[in-house]
């Protein structure tokens, strides 16, 4: 069996660090981010079985961003975790969309518990292949195909496809591209945005005057089916 893949968004760095060290031994995948906006970043390019989400992030709080969540369809499973163990705030989080709710302090064996419940009852896996237009890419594999061809993809150029394709019809903007692909490694005085991106339509491209990826001046990027 594949491990459970968890997501887990909490800005208190050191009971994020006991929480990564207790999961991953307990054989979750598991990645961390310290707020809801490097959550909705990472949440363009991968996917999760849970999510574990502190209501009181800094910037978006937890229940606003569970909420803009649901709005976009997205059915992963989500456990809140808080400080605050009122009836008003259980309510607030489950009405938000939450599926569980568990007050700080708290021992890992329950957080452990409640996880594994709430990962039973995620919806059946949605296929993992990308498509836009005759263009197509395998999330999985990390393979992507146009017209039944195979496109050889470097792991950056296939970051940034999967990130353009799950955004489809939108634009895609510089920083989230950063966020996405490069993270703390990117330069902000090179030009890699531009190079990866002229990459990819040399690769995904059938005709170069009529690019699947749109420059949006002023903006970033907008993925299109070609006609």
């Amino acid at each position: 069996m594949q491990p459970l893949r968890l997501l887990l968004v909490e800005d208190e760095e050191r009971l994020a660090g006991n929480l990564r060290q207790g999961l991953s031994e307990e054989g979750i995948a598991l990645d961390w981010v310290k707020s809801a906006e490097q959550a909705e970043a990472i949440l363009a390019r991968k996917s999760y079985d849970v999510m574990v989400v502190d209501v009181g992030l800094p910037g978006k709080n937890g229940i606003d961003f569970l909420r803009d969540r649901r709005k976009g369809k997205d059915s992963t499973p989500v456990l809140f975790l808080t400080a605050r163990g009122s009836i008003e705030d259980r309510v607030a989080g489950l009405e938000g969309g939450g599926d569980d709710y568990l007050v700080k302090p708290f021992a890992f064996a329950e957080l452990l518990a409640r996880i594994h419940a709430i990962s039973r009852r995620r919806p059946a896996a949605q296929t993992p292949v990308l498509k836009v237009g005759d263009l197509e890419f395998d999330t999985v594999k990390r393979r992507a195909r146009r017209g039944g061809k195979a496109i050889a993809l470097s792991p950056k150029e296939a970051m940034l496809l999967e990130l353009l394709m799950r955004r489809a019809g939108e634009v895609v903007t510089r920083d989230m591209i950063v966020e996405a692909v490069w993270d703390s490694d990117y330069n902000v005085f090179t030009n890699l945005i531009e190079v990866f991106v002229n990459r990819l339509r040399q690769k995904i491209d059938l005709d170069p005057k009529n690019s699947m990826i749109a420059t949006i001046r002023g903006a970033g990027y907008s993925m299109k089916a070609a006609p």
